[in-house]
C-alpha cells in the first residue's frame, strides 16, 4: 500500500475500538506515526500494540478525556514532547445517551454534547496551534448523519454532531489561510458499540431507508477519513462527506 501518510503523525481520538480503532489502522498502514487518545487506556494500549505489529508503524496510546481541557493539554504536550511535528487531528471521540427528550437527563445531554462537541473543540484549540506554526495540517472530525436528518430519540446526540458540523466550517474559514483543512465525515449505520443496543425495529428501519439497502462498514468510513486527512484532498475545506449508502442526499 502507498505510503501517503510516512513522516506524518495522527492523533486519533476514541481509537481504541470501533470506527476509530480502523482510522487508526488505516492511518497507521499508510505510513503515519499514530497516537491512539483514549479514555480507555489499557484497550487502547492493547490496541496500539496490535496495531504497531501489523503496520510496522510507531504506534502509541495516551490517555485523555476530551471533554476536559486540562487533560487534553496534557495529551498534547506529551505528543509533541514524543514526535517533531503534528499533521492530523480525527476527532472521533464520542457517546451517545439515547432516550426521548421529555425522559432525557440533563446529565445525559451534558455528557454527550460535553464529549462530542465540547471535546472537538478542546483537541481542536489544542492541535490548531502546532500546525499554524508549521502552516499545515489536517483536521477531521467525525459527525454523523443524525447531526444532517436528525434522529428520534437522539436528540442530545444529534445536537451534537449538528454542532460538530457547524463547527467544522467555521474553523475552515478561521485557519484555512495557514494552511490547514478542517473537514468532516458523517457516517450513516455501521455496527459499533454503539449501534449494537438500537432496537430492532430501527435497525430494520434503517434498512429500507439505505438505497445501498446494507449498513456500512468502519473501514469504509476509515477510507474517507484518510482522504481527507491525505494531500490528495488539499484543495477541500469545510466540507462534510456522508458514507451513509445514500440514506441522507443533499
Amino acid at each position: 500500500m502507498t505510503m501517503i501518510f510516512e513522516n506524518k503523525t495522527a492523533v486519533v481520538t476514541g481509537g481504541s475500538r470501533g470506527i476509530g480503532r480502523a482510522i487508526a489502522e488505516t492511518l497507521a498502514r499508510r505510513g503515519a506515526t499514530v497516537v491512539i487518545a483514549d479514555r480507555q487506556i489499557e484497550q487502547a494500549l492493547a490496541t496500539a500494540a496490535e496495531l504497531a505489529a501489523a503496520s510496522g508503524q510507531t504506534v502509541v496510546a495516551l490517555h485523555v478525556d476530551v471533554a476536559d481541557s486540562a487533560s487534553v493539554k496534557a495529551l498534547f504536550d506529551q505528543v509533541l514532547a514524543k514526535f517533531p511535528r503534528l499533521d492530523i487531528l480525527v476527532n472521533n471521540a464520542g457517546v451517545t445517551r439515547d432516550t426521548l427528550l421529555v425522559r432525557m437527563e440533563e446529565a445525559d445531554w451534558d455528557m454527550v454534547l460535553n464529549i462530542n462537541l465540547k471535546g472537538a473543540y478542546n483537541c481542536s484549540k489544542a492541535a490548531v496551534r502546532q500546525m499554524m506554526k508549521q502552516r499545515y495540517g489536517r483536521i477531521v472530525n467525525t459527525a454523523s448523519v443524525s447531526g444532517i436528518a436528525g434522529q428520534a430519540g437522539q436528540t442530545n446526540y444529534s445536537a451534537s454532531k449538528a454542532g460538530l458540523i457547524g463547527f467544522t466550517k467555521a474553523l475552515a474559514r478561521e485557519v484555512g489561510p495557514r494552511g490547514i483543512t478542517v473537514n468532516a465525515v458523517a457516517p450513516g449505520f455501521v455496527p459499533t458499540a454503539l449501534t449494537n443496543d438500537l432496537p430492532a425495529e430501527l435497525k430494520e428501519s434503517t434498512l429500507k431507508a439505505i438505497p445501498l439497502g446494507r449498513w456500512g462498514t468502519p473501514q469504509e468510513i476509515a477510507n474517507a477519513v484518510a482522504f481527507l486527512a491525505s494531500d490528495e484532498a488539499s484543495y477541500i475545506t469545510g466540507h462534510v462527506l456522508s458514507v451513509d449508502g445514500g440514506m441522507v442526499m443533499g
